[in-house]
C-alpha cells in the first residue's frame, strides 16, 4: 500500500467547509500565483468544473501523470483525480517532485475490488490449475500500485483503454493465457476486438471459493477475466441506447469501454474518454450524440459544442461520487498549505512497490503503437 503523510482534518474542516465559492475561488487563484511553476494542478476529464477552472492541465489519468512528470519545475503535483492516479502520478515523478491528493477517501470502487492479497490467491489457484507461469497478467490503468507491482514482477504490463489491443497483442506473443485485472469488462470488450471467442473467456470471481471456476475451466481459458467493474459505466444499458434512438432517430451512440459487451455491441462506437471527446468534437455541426461515460466529461463536451446535440446517455444521472470528492475547499486547502510550506496529503509508493510498477508501466511505454 502506498504510504500516506497524516493530515488535520479537523483544521481542514474548520477553516475552508463554510467559505463562500467566491471566496474560495479567489484564495485559490492567489495560492496558485504565489507557488507559480513550483506546483502544477492536475484536472481529471470527470471532474466537476468548479476544479476543472483551476487545472493547469487536464486529460485522462496517465496522460496527467506523464505531463506532470515532464514539468521538471514542478516540484508540487497536486491531483485533482482518485488515489490510483496520485500513485501513478508518484510513481512517474521525478526526484524532487511531490504528489498530493487533494482528499485522500478520493478513491476508485473499480481498483478497490482487487488487492494484493487476493491478486496472490488468484496466481496460486491460477498455477495449481495450470502450472509455472499459467498467464500474462495484464492490469488496466485504473489499478492500485500494489497491482501494477505485481504485473511488473510476473513479466506482465499496465494498459490504457487507448492500447489495450497493442498490449494484448504483445501479451499473446509472449503466453497463451492473460490474466486481466480489474475491469472485467474492458478485459472482455479489448478480448473481443482481439479475435477472443467468448467462449475461450473465464471470470475469476475473489470472492467467490477456488476463484468460482474448476481447473478445466482455467486450463480451457485463453483470458480470464477479473471480476471487477466500474460503478459508473455499469449502470448503462441496451435499453437507454433503445429509448434515445426512439427519441432521437439518426443519433449515435458512443461510449466507454468499461461498459458491459452488451452496451458496447449495441453502441455505434466505442472508446477511451479522449476518442470520444475526439469523435464528438470533430463531427459536424447539427450532429445528435448519446454518450455512456461520466456526466462531469458529457455536459462538459456539450457546453463546448453548441452546434450539436449531446446527450447523456442515462436518466437518472450517476457522477463518480469517489471523483466528487475533490472539491474547492480541499484544493484550497491543499494549495495555501504549500503557500505555508507545510505540504499535506502527500502519496508515497513505497520504493521496491515503485520499481516493479514502474516496470510494468515501462513494458507499456515500450511497445509499438502503444
Amino acid at each position: 500500500m502506498s504510504d500516506l503523510m497524516s493530515i488535520d482534518a479537523a483544521s481542514f474542516s474548520a477553516r475552508y467547509l463554510r467559505m463562500p465559492p467566491e471566496e474560495l475561488d479567489e484564495r485559490i487563484r492567489r495560492a496558485k500565483a504565489t507557488l507559480g511553476s513550483r506546483a502544477v494542478v492536475l484536472g481529471h476529464h470527470y471532474q466537476r468544473e468548479e476544479i476543472i477552472r483551476h487545472a493547469d492541465i487536464t486529460g485522462d489519468s496517465f496522460k496527467l501523470s506523464q505531463m506532470a512528470a515532464a514539468r521538471r519545475e514542478a516540484l508540487y503535483i497536486v491531483f485533482c483525480g482518485v488515489h490510483f492516479m496520485a500513485e501513478s502520478a508518484d510513481i512517474l515523478a521525478g526526484p524532487g517532485q511531490s504528489v498530493m491528493l487533494p482528499d485522500l477517501k478520493a478513491g476508485c470502487s473499480m481498483a478497490d475490488m482487487a488487492d494484493g492479497d487476493q491478486v496472490e490467491e488468484c496466481w496460486s489457484r491460477l498455477e495449481s490449475a495450470a502450472g509455472r507461469d499459467p498467464a500474462l497478467p495484464v492490469t488496466y490503468m485504473n489499478s492500485s500500485a500494489d497491482i501494477k507491482a505485481f504485473c511488473g514482477d510476473h513479466g506482465g504490463s499496465v494498459c490504457t483503454s487507448s492500447n489495450a489491443c497493442e498490449v494484448y497483442r504483445w501479451a499473446y506473443g509472449e503466453r497463451p493465457r492473460v490474466l486481466f485485472l480489474p475491469d472485467e469488462h474492458l478485459g472482455r470488450n479489448t478480448g473481443v476486438a482481439f479475435g477472443i471467442p467468448l467462449d475461450e473467456m473465464a471470470v475469476y470471481d475473489p470472492l467467490a471459493p477456488r476463484g468460482g471456476l474448476s481447473d478445466e475451466e482455467i486450463r480451457r481459458a485463453r483470458l480470464i477475466l477479473w471480476k471487477g467493474h466500474c460503478s459508473v459505466h455499469q449502470r448503462f444499458t441496451v435499453q437507454q441506447i433503445e429509448r434515445l434512438r426512439a427519441l432521437h432517430p439518426g443519433i449515435r451512440v458512443i461510449v466507454h469501454p468499461e461498459c458491459t459487451h452488451e452496451v458496447v455491441g449495441a453502441a455505434e462506437e466505442y472508446g477511451s474518454t479522449e476518442r470520444i471527446i475526439r469523435r464528438v468534437t470533430e463531427s459536424p455541426d447539427g450532429s445528435v450524440w448519446a454518450v455512456g461515460t461520466e456526466i462531469n466529461l458529457v455536459m462538459r463536451l456539450a457546453a463546448t459544442n453548441p452546434t450539436k446535440t449531446i446527450l447523456h446517455l442515462e436518466d437518472c444521472v450517476c457522477f463518480c461520487s469517489t471523483m466528487y470528492r475533490i472539491d474547492p475547499p480541499h484544493l484550497c486547502w491543499v494549495l495555501e498549505s504549500l503557500v505555508e510550506g507545510r505540504p499535506v496529503n502527500v502519496i508515497r509508493v513505497p520504493a521496491e512497490t515503485k520499481r516493479s510498477a514502474r516496470a510494468a508501466l515501462d513494458r507499456m511505454l515500450s511497445l509499438p503503437g502503444a
